[in-house]
């Protein structure tokens, strides 16, 4: 079975073993650019998940990442990785909702509303605006449709998948949608991957910090794996 991981920072393994987010962070991997670093990687929920499944994992996520980048890059796998034979089950964690992904001269820039983030001195102008302008139910709807939209593709292509909210939920939204057994609490607040683990006695790592360490992934994988056989789709 082939497994495709996919998400944001909580599925890089951001900081679960050293304080590194990206790659780029350590100067001996300052040429994996964005990728996540190694070390935490390896501790991260998905690929103990994996060897829970004793499959190789496709791990595609990336700290800071967008929605719209997990659909791109999920998609891209699957149009040029996957035959269609092989059995295969797509996991994601879905990132908060107002991040937005933007190519600017071929190259990716994911962006969110901290305030913070780099983006070229042609898009800083556009940067501050974004973030002056959030609507955050309006983010919410949109992608509350979109990764309905993309439920139903998977579902279509006979693709098992579960989705996840890494931090935040579709608890405001009012068409409320039957997902099956393919996401885990989309409209609940206490099923996001953060209060799960908050439930479940895990801390962060540090109070300034959204991420968790590897016991708690480890702890996450395990919310995995029971998931999967209950809903029989391992």
């Amino acid at each position: 079975m082939i497994l495709v991981v996919n998400g944001d920072s909580h599925t890089a393994g951001a900081e679960a073993v050293n304080s590194h987010s990206f790659a780029y962070d350590d100067p001996k991997y300052v040429n994996m650019h964005r990728s996540p670093h190694p070390d935490n990687l390896k501790a991260s929920w998905g690929i103990k998940l994996s060897k829970m499944l004793s499959t190789t994992p496709h791990v595609l996520a990336e700290s800071a990442s967008s929605n719209k980048r997990i659909l791109r890059t999920t998609r891209q796998f699957l149009n040029e990785k996957w035959d269609g034979n092989d059995d295969i089950l797509v996991v994601i964690q879905w990132s908060t909702w107002e991040r937005e992904e933007w190519e600017i001269d071929g190259e990716w820039f994911q962006v969110n509303a901290s305030g913070i983030d780099h983006v070229p001195d042609s898009h800083k102008k556009k940067y501050k605006e974004f973030v002056a302008n959030v609507d955050w139910r309006e983010c919410t709807k949109h992608w509350h449709n979109e990764i309905w939209k993309f439920h139903n593709e998977l579902t279509d292509k006979n693709i098992p998948h579960v989705f996840f909210n890494g931090n935040t939920d579709f608890g405001s939204i009012q068409d409320q949608k039957d997902w099956g057994n393919s996401y885990i609490g989309p409209y609940d607040s206490k099923l996001t991957y953060h209060n799960q683990l908050q439930a479940l006695g895990h801390n962060t790592i540090a109070k300034d910090s959204y991420h968790y360490d590897q016991k708690a992934h480890s702890e996450w994988s395990k919310v995995m794996i029971r998931y999967l056989i209950d809903n029989k789709l391992v």
